[in-house]
């Protein structure tokens, strides 16, 4: 393993949206030394820029770990690259950042976290969301709330231009309700600490530019060994309707908790990055009534606004990498909790084929 005396050498592989927020953190962290961005458009010359112009530009992600031979690998592509990169990076003795979903299909995931296994190094998926102290927050809260739990959450993005693009990529491989969902299917489990039981889903294909098999509108619907349920989800495209995109809502028999983001909730924010872990402000109701049934406790506003930028949370997301790999973290659950949700999220994507509930 690298030595803490000497920075963590890593390749930064894919340089869009998540790829640049992850660079400039290790461009930041004097932990790390940035030796190459790779990507096979433009955008690492982009990025390089950015970064004042001073690294190894490469189109070829095995020319690029021939040529620089790095500690640790970033892996910031499109989902159907992510399990040959990984486990090509483990096989070259590697420790590897990968962006959620761990791969585009369950068994590659596991094929990934068994590489990682085999030859001992650090692997941290991009759960962004569990490094943000706000979620951590409204995660907290939730557990004051008894059981069973009622959990609705959604984010609906009407893209367009680039984001669109993007949302076209995706969807050669994965579905939103497999991309996006993976995040709030782990925070329902991280809320009720119980066991999903069965899931349906149900999803509509609004355009004829994504592949015949897939859809861009998604729903789906999670039942808990606890009694505990949630819904979530996802629509990309132009043609999506911004009217109540922004759902991160729970309640129990004590009452509610819901994250109220009132700036990056409105109008214009749907497709915004930015907009998509924002909270500001977190509504806790508590539900006790009175001998009159009138409500004995008011509502109270937890104020988040001093909450860090999209930015700000990768830098979190790779200090965490940067501590699992000097301080030898056991990582055993955090790659199993990736495995199950996405585990989770295909036993959806299978529901809206199948129109069938699928038991877990």
């Amino acid at each position: 393993m690298t030595q803490d005396k000497n920075p963590i050498r890593i390749l930064v592989v894919g340089c869009g949206n998540m790829g640049s927020s992850h660079a400039l953190a290790y461009h930041q962290l004097p932990e790390f030394e940035v030796v190459g961005l790779v990507s096979g458009g433009k955008s690492k010359e982009v990025l390089n820029q950015k970064l004042g112009g001073k690294y190894p530009l490469f189109d070829d992600y095995h020319k690029a770990m021939e040529t620089t031979q790095p500690d640790a690998v970033s892996i910031n592509t499109y989902p159907d690259t992510h399990e040959p990169y990984a486990i090509y990076a483990f096989d070259k003795g590697c420790h590897v950042f990968v962006e959620k979903p761990l791969a585009d299909t369950v068994e590659g995931a596991q094929r990934v976290v068994d590489a990682a296994k085999k030859q001992d190094k650090k692997l941290v998926i991009g759960y962004i969301l569990r490094h943000h102290p706000s979620w951590e927050r409204f995660i907290e809260v939730s557990h004051q709330l008894g059981k069973p739990l009622v959990m609705r959450m959604n984010l609906n993005q009407q893209s367009e231009g680039k984001m669109w693009t993007l949302h076209r990529n995706l969807m050669k491989s994965l579905s939103p309700i497999v991309d996006c969902g993976v995040h709030y299917i782990d925070v329902m489990c991280q809320m009720t600490r119980s066991k999903p039981v069965q899931v349906y889903a149900i999803g509509a294909k609004l355009t004829d530019e994504i592949p015949d098999d897939n859809y861009n509108y998604g729903n789906l619907q999670i039942r808990f060994e606890d009694g505990s349920v949630g819904w979530y989800e996802a629509g990309w495209g132009p043609m999506v309707s911004e009217t109540a995109f922004f759902v991160k809502d729970v309640f129990g028999p004590n009452g509610s908790v819901s994250i109220v983001a009132k700036e990056a909730g409105g109008s214009g924010k749907s497709d915004s990055i930015e907009a998509h872990s924002k909270t500001e402000s977190l509504l806790y109701h508590r539900g006790e009534l009175d001998a009159e049934d009138k409500f004995v406790h008011q509502d109270e506003w937890i104020d988040l606004s001093d909450e860090p930028d999209h930015n700000g949370l990768c830098k979190r997301e790779q200090e965490y990498f940067l501590k699992a790999i000097q301080e030898n973290l056991d990582l055993t659950n955090h790659m199993q909790d990736a495995v199950n949700s996405l585990k989770i999220a295909f036993a959806c994507d299978e529901s809206v084929r199948s129109g069938q509930v699928v038991l877990l």
